[in-house]
């Protein structure tokens, strides 16, 4: 089969990402073998790639997988072959340990994360458990389908996380392929909120899309909103955000961080920007329920992301592109 490998970290300016012909795997116990039609590009890829976050070497990465069940292996029954499926960043968890038990699967310590811990969807095929995939709702097309495994359930879980209420002021810091998914389900679940939006530059690329789905206010990071935010989520890959976050929160106001990592440090704060009982709450990894769960309700509204296209052979112009903020919204691989 036709894959993306990474075998050693790099800037990704020097296109370490290489396609070759690598055997198709088989599916073991309660496993399924997907043909994948495609994966979303998230940032955690370029993070993998560039050394920020450690993936097993060599690795597939792709974490957004959007496919057909091409085999089953021995004890799987869940699907039949044909049927379209998904599958997100949690590859696979213990199930035993005191995180899993209580539904927090996403904290446990032997928690395998797509295409970083074990081979993802940059390919024509991969394997992954059945009880860690998803079906995927006929509304969306594959390539509407993708950002919502990641980009969609990890906004999900952020937002959820917030403890927002119908009324409130919420900041959206960076506007990339999360946070403009997020901003639709916040205008669905509370319609009487205003989102107050911050970008890199003002009339960028990001700008245009949060005034595309209706930003009430849209500003770089560093200015002053109209009204202080009694929420607000970070989706960048720098440190200032938070700091800035945290100055414009309104007393009692929560900051949750929706990444995995920083490029940058985040800067040294003053007590009196923290002072005022504000929260700092981050965002690690998804479980299978925030997926399930947001998938339903990404259906009934419905979600559609914006979509760039790619072919996978310009899988790391692609990623130079995220990198730059060059393009809105979701970018997507083609695979088959």
């Amino acid at each position: 089969m036709r894959a993306i490998v990474l075998r050693e970290t790099a800037p990704v300016e020097n296109k370490p990402l290489k396609i070759g012909e690598i055997p198709t795997p088989k599916p073991s116990h309660r496993q399924i073998l997907i043909r994948i039609s495609v994966c979303g590009i998230c940032r955690t890829e370029l993070d993998e790639v560039e050394g920020r976050l450690k993936p097993k070497l060599p690795v597939i990465p792709g974490h957004q997988v959007i496919g057909r069940v091409y085999e089953v292996g021995p004890g799987s029954s869940r699907y039949r072959g044909g049927e379209r499926v998904g599958v997100a960043w949690i590859y696979h968890s213990c199930g035993e340990c005191s995180f899993c038990l209580k539904g927090l699967e996403n904290l446990c310590y032997e928690f395998k994360g797509t295409g970083c811990d074990v081979d993802g969807g940059y390919a024509e095929y991969m394997i992954a458990y059945e009880d860690f995939t998803y079906p995927i709702p006929n509304v969306f097309t594959d390539f509407e389908a993708a950002p919502l495994l990641c980009a969609g359930a990890i906004g999900y879980r952020a937002l959820k996380l917030t403890g927002m209420r119908d009324g409130d002021i919420i900041g959206l810091y960076g506007y990339g392929s999360s946070a403009h998914i997020t901003h639709q389900l916040i205008k669905h679940l509370y319609p009487n909120s205003k989102v107050y939006v911050f970008t890199r530059r003002r009339g960028d690329e990001p700008s245009r899309l949060a005034e595309k789905y209706g930003a009430e206010w849209i500003g770089e990071t560093g200015e002053t909103p109209p009204k202080k935010l009694n929420y607000a989520i970070d989706t960048t890959p720098v440190g200032i955000p938070v700091k800035e976050a945290l100055r414009n929160l309104e007393k009692g106001g929560r900051l949750v961080m929706n990444l995995i990592r920083k490029e940058t440090p985040i800067p040294e704060l003053e007590y009196t920007t923290l002072w005022g009982e504000k929260e700092v709450k981050t965002v690690a990894n998804i479980t299978r329920r925030d997926v399930e769960e947001f998938l339903k309700l990404a259906a009934e509204i419905p979600i559609k992301p914006e979509v760039k296209e790619f072919r996978l052979e310009e899988v790391n112009e692609a990623l130079l592109m995220l990198k730059h903020g060059k393009y809105r919204g979701s970018g997507v691989l083609k695979i088959s």
